[in-house]
């Protein structure tokens, strides 16, 4: 009886207590502090806030992977790869100081070791979907390579981007533009409202991605809607994507998939999209009918991948007659009937280029005339080539394309080598040209580590070389490097160019090019008419740097060669030229249907 009094009295205690705290809620009567009822509101109270916090993350997360929020929040460590993600300012303050940087790449780089583990721990819990594509993706084979420095230590001279001077001289921020669409063109009355989805092979700043994105943004600007689906997220284009309000779907199958069928047409812009075709078709019956396939490559290991699906699609578009060829030859050769003869749409040249250019396009205005751009263009001209270090007299000479074997690098930097060393010894005594090489794409994804090396060796084998060779990183803002350039090398080896985007972007800009008889630059380049054609292999290198040696002396050949390669692209190469091609093939497929 002594040893349970104690208890009994405890456990009414606690009765009389709850009584109270019962009769205190029910009266309405302030609670005392530290009692029950204030304690369980506190609780309360806080689940509450954390909830809402948490709705909130999900909200402005949800809005961030849909493309719906400005570009102004910081973009997650663990979603995009910093490198991929450096903007052209964010390089050009590295590199040169500049200003002007965006808010979400400087916030990047400025994290804490600490709220990056925290970024990333939040993003793998909130985002189980997405880590299981990015774990697809890297189970798929996609080459990871060790990633050269972005130093002057390892490539001697590394320049640019140069976005901010472009955006001050030239008075027209890419962020600030409106749309470029001609509403008044059969292509934008076909896509007015209907739905698109663009699936892109990988997120590169090369053609085909660059391409694609800009025909993503033509649709939206004409009032079509457009979802992206990137079967990767290798290359620096994803932080573009969202600036232009292009949604991104989040997953490559099953998502995708609903997307598209679901989709007035269906646009591919790779060979590589090959097994997304495949299993897009087997979940619907009727998707070859709203689907294209603009085919950008013009290798066998691309057809190869690629001839199981060829004949289950309805509309098949390629760049160039040389490829368009190709394909049909490899075709007979495996026995595959097509069910339509390919259409053929070349790529052109966008609003942007052609603006600053100084050639009449829609973002002309009282203000911003031919006249006035070519003025601006002239200064551009002048404050990019200080920034590089290059002499009025000097003839810059530049590739712009990925840097791998198949674009010919070695052989054109020997080609400068040999032309360098005959201007040397023939202007003993006499004011002396030098050639400068820009080479561009230096940290793109697209690049051949091992290649780049090689090139960097031989360059350090040739002490008095490093002083001709420039490089430039990969950008979207290419209009300042094109002012700044007199020649253009497109010196790709074995079957050549599938077409040649950076050709018709550098005749745009009234530059000669000196390109291999092969592919697609054949079909643009006139030999002494708008360039200089020289042969692929070992004999071609000899034959470039006699080409480069010849501009150097003759600078009236190079403006003759850059006026006429101008008057070529206004007639053929202008985006009004695509889009008038395309209307008719988006045309006919959707007829189909």
């Amino acid at each position: 009886m002594d040893e349970r009094g104690p208890i009994d009295v405890q456990r009414n205690l606690g009765r009389q207590s709850s009584r109270r705290v019962l009769i205190s809620i029910l009266s309405g009567q302030p609670t005392p502090r530290g009692s029950p009822r204030r304690l369980n509101s506190r609780i309360v109270l806080w689940l509450l806030l954390i909830t809402l916090w948490a709705y909130a993350g999900f909200c402005i997360q949800s809005m961030w992977a849909h493309g719906e929020i400005d570009n102004s929040f910081e973009l997650s460590v663990s979603e995009i790869n910093i490198s991929n993600v450096l903007t052209d300012d964010a390089i050009n303050m590295e590199t040169n100081g500049g200003r002007g940087v965006s808010n979400s790449v400087v916030s990047i780089k400025k994290r804490s070791k600490r709220s990056r583990r925290g970024s990333s721990s939040s993003s793998r819990s909130k985002r189980g979907s997405k880590n299981k594509i990015l774990e697809t993706e890297n189970s798929t084979g996609v080459e990871v390579q060790e990633q050269v420095p972005q130093t002057n230590a390892t490539y001697g001279m590394l320049v640019g981007p140069f976005g901010s001077i472009e955006d001050r001289v030239v008075g027209l921020s890419p962020g600030k533009q409106s749309g470029t669409c001609d509403r008044k063109s059969q292509f934008a009355r076909l896509v007015l409202s209907k739905t698109f989805v663009l699936v892109f092979h990988e997120l590169s700043m090369t053609g085909a991605p660059l391409s694609m994105m800009e025909l993503a943004s033509e649709i939206l600007s004409c009032g079509g809607a457009v979802s992206v689906v990137a079967l990767s997220r290798k290359g620096g284009l994803l932080p573009e994507l969202y600036r232009k309000k292009i949604k991104v779907v989040e997953d490559k199958y099953k998502l995708s998939f609903k997307a598209a069928m679901k989709a007035d047409l269906v646009i591919a812009g790779s060979a590589v999209c090959a097994s997304w075709i495949e299993q897009y078709l087997d979940h619907s019956a009727s998707g070859s009918h709203r689907l294209v396939w603009w085919i950008m490559e013009n290798r066998r290991e691309y057809f190869d991948r690629s001839k199981r699906v060829l004949n289950r699609v309805n509309t098949l578009v390629f760049l160039s007659k040389s490829q368009s060829k190709r394909w049909m030859t490899w075709c007979e050769e495996e026995n595959i009937k097509l069910k339509s003869a390919p259409s053929l749409v070349p790529l052109s040249v966008n609003d942007e280029l052609a603006f600053v250019a100084g050639i009449s396009c829609s973002l002309n205005t009282p203000t911003f005339t031919v006249e006035k751009m070519l003025e601006k263009r002239l200064l551009l001209r002048k404050l990019v080539r200080e920034e590089m270090g290059v002499k009025d007299s000097d003839m810059l000479v530049m590739a712009l394309s990925s840097i791998n074997p198949g674009k010919g690098h070695l052989s054109l930097v020997e080609s400068v080598h040999l032309a360098t060393n005959k201007t040397l010894n023939g202007s003993e005594g006499k004011k002396r040209n030098d050639i400068k090489l820009l080479i561009g794409s230096v940290g793109s994804k697209s690049n051949k580590v091992v290649y780049v090396r090689s090139l960097l060796g031989f360059l350090s084998n040739h002490s008095g070389l490093q002083n001709s060779v420039i490089w430039t990183p990969a950008t979207t803002r290419v209009a300042s490097l094109y002012a700044a350039a007199d020649v253009y090398v497109i010196n790709s080896q074995g079957i050549g160019e599938t077409f040649g985007r950076v050709t018709i972007e550098a005749m745009a800009n009234g530059i000669p090019v000196l390109g291999t008889d092969a592919g697609g630059t054949k079909e643009i380049v006139e030999h002494n008419v708008s360039g200089l054609v020289h042969p692929t292999g070992h004999s071609g290198t000899t034959v470039l740097s006699k080409h480069l040696q010849y501009l150097l002396k003759n600078p009236s050949e190079r403006r003759r060669l850059g006026l006429t390669g101008s008057e070529k692209v206004k007639k053929m190469y202008l985006k009004r030229h695509m889009y008038k091609m395309f209307w008719q093939v988006l045309y006919d497929t959707m007829k189909l249907k």
